[in-house]
């Protein structure tokens, strides 16, 4: 970025103007897309790569919250609709509730697993619903789509697994969070719940600026190998709503990050909004004709296997000094915040979950009654399956030799399946390798284990 009269900047001030305008200058992102917009306006405050073609993923799922509330403030259906949840949507791939076929759901509570919990089966059963079926509902996504603007979006499913087709852009995606904001403000809460209680099991909503960033109040989340780490998120204040999108991050953290990065700009920014020039409005950015880059290998190559699901546990390093000095001097020198990355590492602030269930709309007693079978339910299944796991085969040698693994290393389960086999070998050879004192012994026992120890080996290759 060039200035055309730095060497007029002869006081502290002017330079320190200079300094923040160069930090804050937009950059060509590599592998993401970045948009900040106000919500009330559409002014853009910054834009990278913010009219590219990109793969949607989850953040799929605003557009079927938008059409599905459109058909409930229509009267077409009501949130006491029950559904019911169809083979194909019980055959989704995960994120999913995992309702077997037959059972029914009200619209309330589908809205809510799948903006919460990011259910694609879910996300199937509003789209029989309320469209018929999965190809009648997106063709009522994609004359949404037309409607609000959105010249740069494609739907060919309603939760945003891999399909070929299924296509938006950073700017049309803020503009569906406008609209959301605009048409359905009293349907905006199902966009920033903070968790769902279904039985005894609490999710938390994975767009992780919820109860940790100040002023977060919405959107969604999405990932899939093709599109990287995507979130759709917004914030409110002093009055002043704000909506970031960041498309193609590299972790759930880091797309956390990116989002409070670009919000804490776009509301510290308003002392120096008169030197930066007008981007205009999010409906007049110029869209690329392009295909959407495919992250696949950056992603999901190599040993970084990820199941196509928004359930990402990744942190990131904080960025050393970039967060700190954006915000100390866009605050026109007032002290700054804690940096993102550490707001976004904590844990969230304290919230009641909401609780879900199966059947039809319950109040009082009802209520509880039913998210105690839903409890029963999940008990029940795991006995079944703990029953199952004590079959003919499954000794008392494999119990023992689990437990040293413990919850220590619960997410390591690859290797633990591999010590049992390990264990039981070492301790034949150790009592034969005892009684065998003299050198001429012990020289023939080493070679045993070593033996043993490359069968495991080579069966991990």
């Amino acid at each position: 970025m060039q200035f055309s009269r730095p060497l007029f900047c002869k006081s502290s001030p002017c330079w320190i103007v200079v300094a923040a305008l160069a930090i804050l200058a937009p950059r060509a992102a590599q592998a993401e897309a970045l948009l900040l917009v106000e919500a009330d306006t559409g002014k853009v405050l910054q834009a990278d790569n913010a009219t590219y073609p990109w793969y949607p993923a989850s953040v799929t799922k605003l557009m079927t919250a938008y059409v599905t509330l459109k058909a409930v403030k229509d009267g077409r259906i009501t949130l006491d609709t029950l559904l019911t949840v169809s083979p194909v949507a019980a055959s989704q791939s995960p994120s999913k509730m995992g309702f077997r076929p037959g059972i029914q759901v009200t619209v309330d509570n589908a809205l809510k697993m799948m903006l919460v919990k990011s259910a694609n089966d879910m996300a199937v059963v509003l789209a029989e619903g309320v469209g018929g079926s999965i190809d009648g509902f997106s063709a009522q996504m994609n004359q949404t789509a037309q409607r609000l603007g959105m010249t740069q979006s494609s739907y060919v499913n309603p939760n945003g697994l891999p399909a070929d087709g299924q296509i938006t852009s950073a700017r049309d995606l803020a503009i569906l969070a406008r609209a959301i904001i605009r048409d359905l403000p009293e349907y905006e809460y199902f966009v920033h719940i903070p968790s769902i209680r279904y039985g005894r099991r609490v999710t938390q909503n994975f767009n992780k600026l919820i109860g940790r960033y100040p002023g977060a109040d919405g959107f969604k989340t999405g990932f899939i190998c093709a599109s990287g780490y995507n979130l759709v998120a917004s914030a409110t204040r002093n009055g002043k709503r704000l909506i970031a999108v960041v498309l193609g991050a590299s972790s759930g953290q880091m797309r956390a990050v990116r989002a409070a990065q670009l919000l804490e700009r776009g509301f510290a920014n308003n002392q120096l909004a008169w030197l930066r020039p007008s981007l205009g409005t999010v409906e007049n950015l110029v869209p690329i004709d392009a295909s959407p880059p495919n992250l696949r290998d950056e992603m999901c190559g190599g040993k970084r296997k990820r199941p196509a699901s928004d359930e990402d546990e990744d942190t990131v390093a904080s960025n050393a000094g970039g967060e700190s000095a954006v915000a100390f001097y866009t605050a026109g020198l007032q002290p700054p915040m804690a940096k993102p990355s550490e707001l976004l590492a904590a844990e969230p602030a304290a919230s009641e979950p909401i609780p879900v269930y199966t059947g039809p709309t319950k109040t009082g007693a009802a209520l509880i009654a039913a998210v105690a079978a839903d409890s029963e339910q999940q008990t029940t299944r795991k006995g079944r399956s703990r029953v199952a796991a004590k079959k003919p085969g499954t000794a008392a040698e494999p119990k023992t030799a689990a437990r040293p693994a413990g919850p220590k290393h619960a997410n390591v389960k690859p290797d633990s399946a591999v010590k049992p086999a390990e264990k039981p070998v070492a301790a034949t050879d150790r009592p034969v390798a005892k009684p065998a004192k003299p050198k001429d012994a012990a020289k023939p026992a080493k070679p045993a284990p070593k033996s043993t120890e490359a069968k495991p080996a080579a069966s991990r290759s």
